[in-house]
């Protein structure tokens, strides 16, 4: 008897292979490990998952399943729970394939698809998953006897690493399968993945391992992450034919002056009308305040659609989520506003549709939720960008050019984070111990440690067996012990329990239950929210208004409410900066409206607002950095447009102010966005002389890193940073299941560490790498050293103006939303963009092409209306006022000046 054949079961349901599924099954055949990089929804998981049934299966143990099937039940693809003798089921294969996915979501669907096949393929194996939304009964299950298959994240394999029998209950694995690789090897967790990984290889060296994704620019450097150096791996890239369609719904009318922050709500009658053409849409959003603000303005539009569409993102309970899911999945719900918890894997084939509110910052988000829709071969996908303003329109135009020449962001890989290595240290140590030199040579195999010095090797064994040297009189961090063999162990039991409870690098801030009072639970929002909230005060959230009864417990008690203005959670984490491929097809598409090329439906939709970003100031290219400068009773503002993504920007702009301060001592605001910044000085900045000498690059990058660092508050931005590693490294206990300890206590307690390393361990290698994490993760250190670079090549264009531009006006927006967020503030916004659309439409624009007549000779009550409003009134709480204000000087042409 022959094993399976994957062909056949295909052709069992009228599908025949494509060639890189059978490209796969060949490299697993030979025992070959490799990435599999594939469109969205061309049949990746049937390419490892088929490839895996015929390389892995013995037919000799096929055909004994065979003759002796008349003499046993029917196969159940579960995991058995009430047999806790492994014997008592002797047909059961062992742990044989891993599969890891990075969202628990997702490990609920993947284990619903890998069962397919199994009835027939593969009769013995059984099949399960193991996350966080895994329930008591089947863990313990599990505890007694791991199915073949298990479908986990990386955090739960980690656990399972840590169990004293680790080694037998992991060690019979033959393959390791690592879904939506994109998704996780840019971070820690991709980190610990590699760790994991290089633990199983070690307890067998012919083990498999392959990765999947479909979304990614940098394939080599994603292969050599997820195999580890020196390991020769395939690469299959799945090129099926799919038609994709990425356009824009263009709004009736196109605001001259645009501005984030009304989340695009004006567009609500044509998303209407888009889902209503649809049969199955997913309306996805960037935050989950956003999607709580869209899904309640689509039932209040619709109320016909209570039923028919629902809300769906992470902060929400695990029940509400799976019935979101199954609706989708049935055709039942016509649209799901949603979030990132939708963006990956998940099979939902009646999705024709998908809508992204606002800019998708980038091209691999872009595509990754476009495959949502049409997630099948062959099946055409489609997004529509619905613009939040104006200036996503040129976003839209520049998203579908990138994604037509096939430009796709490279992910970055952490570099040795010793917070992560610490904690599996002690996880490795709880798993049956390690010798320390065959561990480093296990750690090294994996490309995030690769280069890991003999020196950082040896302060992590010392941090895990006594806390390194300010802390060796606490017996708490007396984590791992030596025995008599010389094997590094966990010998305190509490001290076990309290590790495994808190392994895994997700860090978010501390989260409260919300649940209706003797009713239903609905989610968590971050306690810093709730914090702020009283008795009786409501907030909109699961797509409810809800009234707030009670704190208690870290549980939010609730009730329904009605007719009141709600608050709407927020959560940290919700601004992505645009990404640095994005960016430059944005660029691209200014450069071809300064040339007067307007051929996209877009860039025609915004041909007003480029006309007078034209006229009043220029259009930034490729070649000329644009800076504009605008004097207000508040003092001299600075407008700089590097496109460069608004982690960058904040990097430049506190190091552009720190330079002209050391010369000139001055106070500056900051206000940042993706296209640029602004500075505020409340004095007189002649930025014509001072802008070229103080955009100059640093004679090295380690003095451009120390200038930066002196430029910001870096202190407490790095103690920021280090509140997370410390979370990681297991210093600061989480809390047990059910009694999370509350933010404050847990900042309390980083904040305690901090200062004791500082004073009494400076060279603890945890203050370190806090600093590197925010040159590199908050600052984006690495793009902002090549925007600069990239800037001092470039025609510095300096534009003196009259008035906000399109393109400055949002920048001023954003610095007062950072400070006010009222009412009162967004009328008076509302007035400021009403003086800015008079004086475009009246005769100061007219006045501005006619060269002969003298700026002195405009309309100055046009003029004078826009600084006043700008300045907020001299008795608005927003007022800045410094002094007297300046004359107004005569307006200059443009100034072109050399390069830097």
């Amino acid at each position: 008897m022959k094993g399976p054949n994957a062909t056949a079961w295909l052709a069992a349901r009228d599908w025949k292979p494509f060639a890189f599924q059978r490209q796969v099954w060949t490299a697993m055949a030979r025992g070959q490990s490799g990435l599999l990089h594939a469109t969205t929804g061309s049949g990746k998981t049937f390419a490892v998952w088929l490839g895996a049934l015929q390389a892995l299966i013995d037919a000799k143990r096929l055909k004994a399943d065979a003759a002796n099937s008349s003499k046993t039940a029917s196969t159940e693809i579960v995991v058995p729970d009430a047999h806790p003798n492994p014997h008592a089921q002797p047909n059961a294969a062992p742990l044989t394939v891993i599969w890891i996915t990075p969202m628990r979501a997702l490990a609920a669907d993947t284990l619903r698809a890998l069962k397919e096949p199994l009835t027939e393929m593969a009769p013995h194996w059984s099949a399960g998953a193991r996350s966080g939304d895994t329930t008591s009964g089947e863990r313990s299950a599990q505890d007694r006897r791991l199915p073949t298959v298990l479908v986990t994240t990386p955090e739960s394999l980690s656990v399972l690493l840590s169990r004293a029998d680790a080694a037998d209950n992991l060690g019979r694995a033959r393959l390791v399968v690592v879904d939506e690789w994109h998704e996780l090897m840019g971070n820690k967790r991709g980190v610990q993945t590699q760790l994991a990984v290089a633990r199983l290889r070690h307890l067998n060296a012919d083990l498999m391992v392959w990765g999947m994704s479909a979304t990614l620019g940098n394939l080599d450097v994603a292969q050599h992450t997820l195999l580890g150096p020196g390991r020769d791996g395939v690469l299959v890239q799945g090129k099926t034919p799919k038609r994709l369609t990425v356009d824009t719904l263009l709004p009736p009318r196109t605001d001259r002056f645009p501005w984030a922050g009304h989340l695009g709500i004006s567009m609500l009658p044509q998303v209407v009308e888009e889902i209503e053409r649809s049969g199955n849409t997913l309306v996805f959003t960037n935050t989950r305040s956003q999607a709580e603000l869209w899904y309640q303005a689509l039932l209040d539009a619709r109320p016909d659609w209570a039923g028919l569409i629902a809300l769906h993102h992470g902060s929400l309970d695990h029940g509400v989520r799976e019935w979101v899911e199954a609706g989708l999945k049935s055709g039942a719900l016509r649209a799901v506003v949603c979030t990132s918890s939708l963006d990956l894997g998940v099979d939902f084939l009646p999705v024709e549709r998908v809508l992204q509110i606002g800019s998708p910052k980038g091209i691999a988000r872009l595509l990754q939720r476009a495959g949502r829709s049409g997630h099948a071969p062959g099946r055409p996908s489609r997004i529509t960008i619905v613009p939040t303003h104006a200036l996503e329109l040129i976003e839209g135009a520049a998203a579908r050019d990138a994604v037509a020449a096939g430009h796709i962001e490279a992910r970055e890989v952490p570099q040795q984070p010793l917070d992560v290595l610490v904690q599996h240290l002690v996880t490795v140590a709880l798993g049956g111990g390690f010798m320390p030199e065959a561990l480093l040579h296990e750690v090294r195999s994996t490309a995030a440690y690769a280069q890991l010095s003999d020196a950082d090797w040896a302060w992590c064994l010392a941090f895990v067996r006594q806390g390194g040297e300010a802390l060796g009189a606490y017996p708490d961090f007396h984590r791992v012990q030596v025995d008599a063999n010389g094997v590094w162990r966990v010998p305190d039991a509490r001290l076990a329990r309290r590790h495994r409870m808190n392994i895994g690098t997700i860090v978010s801030d501390a989260s409260m239950a919300v649940q209706f009072v003797g009713g239903a639970r609905l989610g968590q929002v971050e306690e810093s929210f709730a914090a702020r909230l009283k008795p009786g005060d409501c907030f909109l959230f699961a797509g409810r208004l809800l009234e707030l009864v009670r704190v208690h417990e870290m549980t939010a008690w609730v009730r329904r409410a009605q007719g009141q203005r709600p608050a709407v959670p927020r959560w940290n984490g919700g601004k992505m900066p645009l990404s640095t491929t994005l960016a430059d097809a944005v660029v691209d598409q200014l450069e071809l409206a300064a040339d007067g090329r307007h051929s996209s439906p877009e860039l025609r939709a915004a041909k007003d607002l480029l006309a007078v970003q034209s006229e009043w100031s220029a259009l930034p290219t490729r070649h000329h950095l644009l800076a504009e400068v605008l004097h207000s009773r508040e003092g001299t503002h600075l407008f700089l447009y590097p496109f460069a993504g608004r982690h960058v920007h904040l990097g430049l702009g506190g190091l552009i102010a720190w330079r002209v301060a050391r010369h000139s001592p001055t106070t500056f605001s900051i206000a940042v966005n993706d296209y640029g910044f602004e500075l505020l000085s409340p004095t007189h900045t002649d930025w014509a002389e001072l802008l070229p000498q103080v955009l100059r690059n640093a004679e090295s990058d380690k003095a451009l890193q120390q200038e930066v660092l002196d430029s910001l508050n870096a202190g407490e931005l790095a103690q920021r940073r280090f509140r997370e590693i410390a979370r990681v490294a297991g210093l600061v206990f989480q809390g047990h299941p059910g009694e999370q300890r509350s933010s404050r206590q847990l900042q309390a307690s980083s904040r305690l560490f901090w200062e004791v390393f500082r004073q009494y361990d400076p060279g603890n290698r945890l203050l370190h790498q806090a600093e590197q994490e925010l040159l590199a993760l908050e600052l984006d250190m690495a793009r902002l050293q090549t925007a600069l670079a990239r800037m001092n090549q470039q025609t510095l264009m300096l534009h003196t103006l009259e008035r906000p531009t399109p393109f400055a006006f949002p920048l001023m927006v954003e610095r007062f939303r950072e400070k006010f967020s009222n009412e009162n503030v967004a009328q008076r916004i509302a007035r400021m963009v009403a003086q800015l659309e008079k004086a475009a439409d009246g005769p100061s624009r007219r006045k501005a092409r006619d060269k002969s007549q003298s700026p002195e000779g405009e309309d100055e009550g046009d003029v004078q209306a826009v600084l006043d409003t700008l300045d907020f009134g001299r008795d608005s709480p927003v007022s800045r006022r410094t002094g007297d204000r300046r004359p107004r000087r005569e307006r200059k042409p443009p100034r072109p000046l050399p390069p830097l």
